[in-house]
C-alpha cells in the first residue's frame, strides 16, 4: 500500500533523501524542483517503508489506507504526475537522484566558523541549520521583529495547521548552544553591516521579498484598495499591520490575481468565524471577520483556468474547505483596466473576450506577486528585484539566500536547497582565505540580548 503526499507539502525535500527507492520526485537536483507545486510519490515504486513520514516536517505524507475522504484525491494527483513524467519522450521511468555532495567542513586547523544571518524566515533558518552542521560553527541571527520565522509565522494562513508545523523544525535549530537569536534588532539601525563583518567571518542576508508588485492602473490608490499581502499580515497579527482596518461591510470583495495567496485570503474571508476562532488568527482580525458583511469573494485571473497561478493542492484545499459562509467565485480571462470610484473604491473594470465588464465591490485586494527591495550597502537589480549573486555570493564575505537571492518563486521548503548552496559557497570561500585577517571579537557589536 503506497504512501501519498497531500496538501501541506512544503517542498522541503527531506523525504526525498529518506526514500530508499527514489520514489519521491522531483528531486532537489532536478531542474524543475524549484518550480514544482509539491512533491509526488510514485505508487509503482513506493515500497511502503514509511521512512518519508518521519522525515516530513509538516505531516504531509500518509499511508494510502490512512487518508480521509478529502485527502484521497491526492492518490491520483501523485500517480498522475509520475505517469505524465513517464510519458515524456526520452524520460527515464525512474530518474536517479544525483549524488548529494557531502557537507563541507572547514580546513584542518582553522578557527571555528562564525556567521551572522540577517532575517529569521525559512531561508534564514535553513541556512543556520547548514552552518551548524559544520563542527564548532556558530550562528548569530538578527531579526527586526519580536517574533521569528518570517513567512511561516506571518504569511501562512492560520487554518493551515500542518504547514505551520515546519516551525517545529526551526525550533530544533534554535535550541542549539551554538545558535543565538537577536529579536527586535534591525540591521542598519541597531547594528551596522560593517560591525557584523568585523565580528563574523561572513554575513548572509535572507530578508525575503517584502514588497508587493504594484498593479499600475487608474484608481489603484483609492481607499478601499489594498494588497492581499497586507491582508494576510493583518489577520496573522504582523506588528506592522496589526492596526490596519479593512472595510468588510460590503457584500462583495474582488481579489485581483489567482495565486495561492489570493485563494488563502478568499478562504479566510469566506470561513465561518467559529472555525477561525479555533486557529491562531489575530483577535482584532477575528472580530472584524465576525462582523463582516461579505457574501461573495470574486477571484479574478488574467489568464485561462489552465494557466492559473494557484497550485492544484491549494485549489483542492479550497474546494474541500467546510463551513464556508460566502461564495468564492473564480473568474478567468479578465484583465483589470481601472479601479472604479471617486472617494473610495466601488468596483473594478475588466476587459475580456466578452468586452468590458464591471464587478462592483466594497473592497479590492491585489495579489499579483512579490518583489524584493534594496538592502543598504548591497547591489540591487531593479528588474528582478534581487541582489545580484553567483551561487549566493555577493561580495567579500557577503551572501544572500532565499527570495532576495533567486526572486519570489518556490515554496517554503524550496529554501532548503537554496540556502544549502549559499552556505556551501560560504564555506568554500572561508577555506580559501585562511591566511586572511581574523574578525574582531563581539565587543565590536552593540550589546544585544539573545532570545
Amino acid at each position: 500500500m503506497p504512501h501519498v503526499v497531500t496538501q501541506p507539502c512544503c517542498n522541503d525535500g527531506s523525504c526525498v533523501f529518506a526514500c530508499p527507492v527514489n520514489a519521491i520526485q522531483p528531486t532537489p537536483d532536478s531542474p524543475d524542483f524549484g518550480l514544482a507545486e509539491m512533491l509526488y510519490i510514485d505508487p509503482k515504486t513506493c515500497v511502503d517503508c514509511g521512512a518519508c513520514v518521519s522525515a516530513c516536517p509538516v505531516g504531509a505524507i500518509k499511508p494510502k489506507i490512512a487518508l480521509n475522504a478529502r485527502e484521497r484525491r491526492f492518490i491520483d494527483v501523485n500517480a498522475d504526475w509520475h505517469e505524465a513524467r513517464r510519458a515524456q519522450p526520452g524520460s527515464s521511468p525512474r530518474p536517479l537522484l544525483a549524488p548529494v555532495p557531502p557537507p563541507l567542513e572547514v580546513v584542518s586547523g582553522a578557527r571555528p566558523l562564525r556567521v551572522a544571518i540577517v532575517g529569521s524566515g525559512p531561508a534564514a533558518m535553513y541556512a543556520a541549520d547548514e552552518v551548524l552542521n559544520v563542527s564548532g560553527a556558530r550562528v548569530s541571527m538578527y531579526e527586526r521583529l519580536n517574533e521569528p520565522y518570517g513567512l511561516v509565522r506571518f504569511g501562512v494562513a492560520p487554518d493551515h495547521f500542518e504547514t505551520r508545523k515546519v516551525a517545529e523544525r526551526f525550533d530544533m535549530t534554535r535550541r542549539s548552544r551554538r545558535f543565538s537569536l537577536h529579536l527586535g534588532v534591525e540591521v542598519g539601525r541597531d547594528v551596522l553591516h560593517e560591525q557584523l563583518l568585523e565580528s563574523h567571518d561572513a554575513v548572509i542576508y535572507a530578508v525575503g521579498a517584502a514588497n508587493d508588485r504594484r498593479l499600475d492602473i487608474p484608481g489603484i490608490d483609492l481607499p478601499g484598495v489594498a494588497s492581499a499581502t497586507e491582508f494576510v499580515a493583518w489577520y496573522n497579527g504582523h506588528p506592522d499591520f496589526a492596526e490596519r482596518e479593512f472595510d468588510l461591510s460590503g457584500r462583495r470583495v474582488v481579489v485581483i490575481g489567482n495565486g495561492n495567496v489570493a485563494l488563502d485570503v478568499s478562504r479566510i474571508m469566506a470561513l465561518d468565524p467559529l472555525v477561525l476562532a479555533r486557529t491562531p488568527i489575530a483577535p482584532r482580525a477575528l472580530a472584524a471577520l465576525r462582523a463582516s458583511g461579505v457574501e461573495e469573494v470574486v477571484v479574478v485571473g488574467r489568464r485561462g483556468d489552465d494557466e492559473a497561478a494557484y497550485t492544484q493542492a491549494e485549489f483542492l484545499g479550497l474546494q474541500d474547505t467546510p463551513s464556508l459562509r460566502a461564495s468564492v467565485n473564480l473568474r478567468y480571462g479578465l484583465t483589470p483596466v481601472q479601479v472604479l470610484g471617486d472617494q473610495r473604491a466601488t468596483g473594478v473594470e475588466f476587459v475580456g473576450e466578452g468586452g468590458v465588464e464591471r464587478i462592483d465591490a466594497g473592497l479590492v485586494l491585489t495579489s499579483i506577486g512579490y518583489r524584493g527591495r534594496p538592502v543598504a550597502g548591497l547591489p540591487f537589480d531593479e528588474e528582478t528585484g534581487t541582489v545580484p549573486n553567483v551561487r549566493g555570493r555577493v561580495g567579500d564575505r557577503v551572501y544572500v539566500a532565499g527570495w532576495i537571492k533567486r526572486g519570489p518563486r518556490g515554496f517554503i521548503g524550496t529554501n532548503r536547497s537554496c540556502s544549502a548552496e549559499t552556505v556551501r559557497s560560504l564555506i568554500e570561500d572561508f577555506n580559501a582565505r585562511q591566511t586572511g585577517r581574523e574578525p574582531h571579537d563581539d565587543r565590536s557589536v552593540p550589546a544585544l540580548t539573545a532570545s
